[in-house]
């Protein structure tokens, strides 16, 4: 199960999941997105490594912000596929401002999407996790949330909670040979990086070491190692895909 799967990110790591053999529910509001990227990946050469008879994806329509859109989306794809080994928590949204002139429903509505969201999704998919004793959780973060920026107070503060809350997870359920890492994205090239003025854009290049921006992919990739039976020693750990930019 990927959130925000309609674009970016969360597309990428769709696509990646799928190549590997997993089948993958698609989840975020823009059900006509999300459709077109189901198309993509049942149009591709991925095969299921069970080889189960059916779709290699499932379009959830899902507002992580609503815990009753949670809920419903859990449900749907438990009664389609019946068990979940995987949940990569990607939805989320900036809503920037400085500090002083933030409003408070920016504030809620980015950690209620970044942070609470990703919460209520794992907490919706863990007790079946903990029955089958196997499961991979993957969050993720963001350069800024160890960095620091200015104008992103809500923005960083659920990304830096929600590597608290990788950690905080781990911890809980490694018994159950379920681990629980984070992914902290750099300079990534998206939409959102495209609509930066190139003044900005080149202010943030010079400040990493590989000299370029990263692409959706090579965040994929790193979802999909940590998926990955390879990771199975690999938990509470986050992992930084940012050129260099941040190195502590």
């Amino acid at each position: 199960m990927v959130t925000g799967a309609s674009q970016g990110i969360g597309k990428a790591c769709a696509m990646a999941l799928a190549e590997a053999g997993a089948r993958v529910a698609l989840g975020a509001r823009n059900v006509e997105k999300l459709q077109c990227v189901a198309s993509e990946i049942e149009n591709s050469g991925a095969q299921p490594t069970l080889n189960a008879a059916g779709k290699k994806t499932l379009v959830l329509s899902l507002d992580v912000s609503s815990r009753d859109s949670i809920k419903a989306a859990v449900a749907k794809l438990l009664e389609a596929w019946g068990k979940i080994d995987i949940l990569v928590n990607n939805a989320g949204f900036a809503k920037d401002n400085l500090a002083l002139r933030m409003k408070p429903e920016d504030w809620d509505a980015v950690l209620r999407t970044n942070l609470d969201g990703a919460f209520h999704c794992i907490q919706a998919v863990l007790h079946g996790m903990v029955r089958q004793r196997y499961g991979r959780i993957i969050n993720i973060a963001s350069v800024v949330a160890q960095a620091g920026n200015a104008g992103q107070a809500n923005y960083i503060a659920s990304k830096a909670g929600l590597i608290g809350l990788t950690k905080a997870i781990a911890a809980e359920v490694a018994s159950r040979n379920i681990t629980v890492n984070a992914v902290s994205p750099g300079f990534i090239a998206s939409a959102m990086t495209e609509a930066l003025s190139d003044a900005v854009q080149q202010k943030v290049l010079s400040m990493i070491p590989l000299g370029r921006q990263g692409t959706t992919a090579e965040v994929a990739y790193g979802v999909r190692f940590l998926a990955s039976d390879e990771a199975a020693y690999i938990t509470g750990h986050v992992l930084n895909i940012n050129g260099g930019m941040y190195m502590g």
